[in-house]
């Protein structure tokens, strides 16, 4: 999680962080030369990965649930661009506070592109995802955008709050929702389908957030995670995991079958694996709460994302 200052009830930065948009002087033309220019600044300071992981999420979800290429394309288009504008917003909001604090690894921090360049791509990408995601369909479309404006509101407002999670539950609740709503005749989504994604969103907030709490406690922040302390987020993270394979394994009609069986065991011993060898690996946590999403996505496959 990038770390912030504490944000003012209107959400908006320190006076004294100067004019919108820009940074300081040091972060400059030579941080452009050692970074290889805007263009690859541009793609790094969308958070390349949890983009590209999200937006492969939809795709295999929606490939999975028997949409065809053209329609899966679409969906994975809409996902990609919403995905763009949230990691570009993130990091154009908070360009000052990173360069003051030389993160590492913050294109719009460090020079390599200005942060008013960040914004306008922000701008164009989610321009460009509202008709993508009403185009497959009114109320896919919208569900999508609900979850896309929950992100845009983590980064302007909620992160720094106890509320922190909420925006993580939402998005991942709405990609299977969104996913089954796209299909002919918009079928309802399984309920199990969507609580194991919102599920799974708790997770990765957590996961996401345990390797900086400390500095980002420094900054000002005071999401869950921070409140709860390293300890509490490490000992909590499981709990979501474990319930999230728990929910995909129970909530079909029948018994749980081999499958079903297999994804609690590998999910389990992924979900207490991660935080128990946090203090050696930085990203263990996170790693494991890969995996056990990994283990989900299986199941929504096989099991599919609209009621039967």
């Amino acid at each position: 999680m990038d770390a912030t200052e504490r944000v003012s009830p209107a959400g908006s930065v320190p006076a004294a962080a100067g004019p919108a948009g820009s940074v300081p002087a040091a972060a400059g033309p030579a941080g452009a030369g050692r970074r290889g220019g805007w263009i690859l600044g541009l793609a790094l300071a969308c958070h390349p990965g949890p983009a590209l992981a999200v937006t492969a999420l939809a795709c295999a979800l929606a490939l999975g649930s028997g949409l065809g290429g053209s329609r899966s394309a679409l969906i994975t288009a809409a996902v990609l661009t919403g995905q763009l504008s949230v990691g570009w917003s993130n990091d154009a909001y908070d360009a000052r506070r990173d360069a003051r604090a030389a993160r590492r690894g913050k294109p719009a921090a460090d020079g390599t592109v200005g942060a008013g360049a960040v914004w306008a791509a922000a701008a164009v990408a989610l321009t460009v995802c509202v008709p993508l995601s009403l185009a497959c369909g009114v109320l896919a479309g919208t569900v999508h955008l609900a979850a896309v404006a929950a992100a845009w509101l983590y980064n302007l407002r909620l992160k720094a709050t106890a509320l922190s999670w909420l925006p993580y539950v939402a998005g991942f609740g709405a990609l299977p929702a969104a996913v089954a709503l796209s299909l002919p005749g918009g079928p309802a989504p399984r309920w199990w389908t969507v609580a194991a994604g919102a599920l799974l969103g708790f997770a990765a907030h957590l996961a996401d957030t345990l390797p900086d709490i400390a500095e980002d406690r420094a900054a000002g922040i005071r999401g869950l995670p921070h409140r709860l302390g390293g300890r509490g987020t490490r000992l909590l993270l499981p709990l979501p995991l474990l319930g999230a394979t728990a929910v995909l394994s129970f909530g079909p009609p029948g018994p749980v079958d081999a499958g079903g069986a297999a994804a609690l065991v590998l999910a389990g011993a992924a979900a207490l694996a991660g935080p128990a060898l946090g203090r050696r690996w930085r990203k263990a946590a996170l790693a494991g709460a890969v995996a056990v999403a990994a283990v989900d996505l299986a199941l929504l496959l096989v099991r599919g994302v609209t009621a039967g």
